[in-house]
């Protein structure tokens, strides 16, 4: 192989959407196993596994499940800001039904879980339908969500902080099914399923169009107003989803503090992840690695001691690094350095 087919190889490897999110964490992991060598190891206790990579995963799985619906609200042309509310209204929701009372005995959780989602669908249709056929801007739409959402929640709640102890509920978001937290399972299928259905039908082409296009998607007689709806439906239940995953793991519902700046998390997840704040180009494994990203900059930034009032302007500096990394000129000056001279910037 001579110098030129290894610097193509190199070439036609850093224009893969994912490398750069793929090396991002790489270089996050060698950080944590500089500061701690044994950053990588697994204990396996009573059948369950222990350790920092799981930990990482457990903590991701939420997060994905909320940049998972973001993604595709995204590659319309969309934002959702309204999904940390969400988190918190299904977290309520759950925990209402859930915890007994003097009239009722609380309700089971499969009751409980329905419910939660319910109230994420029904979200996800008023997003929709706000967006969609009132055609409404879809940041003032979700904010409207945002702000009534958290009172929502708040009301559910009545402001105090609900304890759960349904031992059911509880280990959706801190059991183990085969070695592995439950949560991470549930994640796992959500986003193969997301995966399977966007690129194994024509439905990933269309809201990619959407994003690219939306005047010429519109006249080629694509039902453009229905599929957006859909998508806003879609991030509604996925944040309900880790809003039972958030109140099973803490054993706690709160209507104030659930789901706060979340979506700012998943927003910077998506572009990590390598898809356009413009529309059409996402990749739903790119979201998944910046979930993993942000997570593990979240326990970096604890295990080499950064104080906790420093974490946030730490994590937005590594974020801001990391998303110069990933845009045009540096892309183009990387490859430049590779050796391909015709690209221009």
């Amino acid at each position: 192989m001579t110098k030129d087919d290894s610097r193509g190889g190199v070439r036609g490897l850093l224009r893969s959407p994912l490398v750069w999110p793929a090396l991002t964490l790489v270089l996050l992991i060698a950080l944590n196993l500089v500061v701690h060598p044994a950053f990588l190891s697994i204990t396996l206790l009573n059948g369950h596994m222990f350790g920092a990579p799981i930990d990482i995963l457990n903590r991701a799985a939420p997060l994905t499940l909320v940049s998972l619906g973001m993604t595709l609200v995204i590659a319309t042309r969309g934002i959702d800001i309204s999904v940390g509310a969400v988190v918190a209204i299904a977290g309520a929701m759950a925990a209402t039904l859930l915890v007994p009372t003097i009239t009722s005995a609380g309700y089971p959780v499969y009751i409980a879980v329905l419910a939660a989602l319910g109230v994420g669908l029904l979200s996800g249709i008023w997003n929709g339908t706000l967006v969609s056929f009132v055609g409404m801007q879809p940041i003032i739409a979700t904010l409207i969500l945002m702000v009534a959402g958290r009172g929502v929640a708040q009301l559910l709640t009545a402001g105090q902080i609900i304890p759960i102890s349904t031992p059911g509920y509880l280990f959706l978001g801190g059991g183990y099914l085969l070695g592995m937290p439950f949560s991470v399972w549930v994640a796992a299928v959500i986003v193969l399923g997301t995966f399977a259905l966007m690129e194994g039908t024509a439905l990933g082409l269309f809201i990619r169009a959407i994003g690219v296009n939306p005047t010429a998607t519109r006249f080629v007689g694509l039902r453009m107003k229905a599929i957006v709806f859909l998508v806003y439906v879609f991030s509604g239940l996925t944040a309900s989803m880790a809003g039972v995953l958030i109140s099973s793991n803490v054993r706690s519902a709160d209507g104030n503090n659930a789901g706060l700046l979340l979506e700012l998390d998943a927003i910077l997840a998506v572009t990590l992840g390598g898809t356009s704040l413009l529309g059409g180009r996402f990749s739903l494994m790119g979201t998944v690695l910046g979930a993993l990203i942000i997570q593990t900059l979240t326990y970096t930034t604890y295990s080499i001691g950064v104080p906790p009032e420093a974490n946030l302007v730490v994590k937005a500096a590594v974020v801001l690094v990391v998303s110069i990394i990933q845009s045009p000129i540096a892309r183009f000056y990387i490859l430049f350095a590779f050796g391909k001279r015709s690209v221009t910037p």
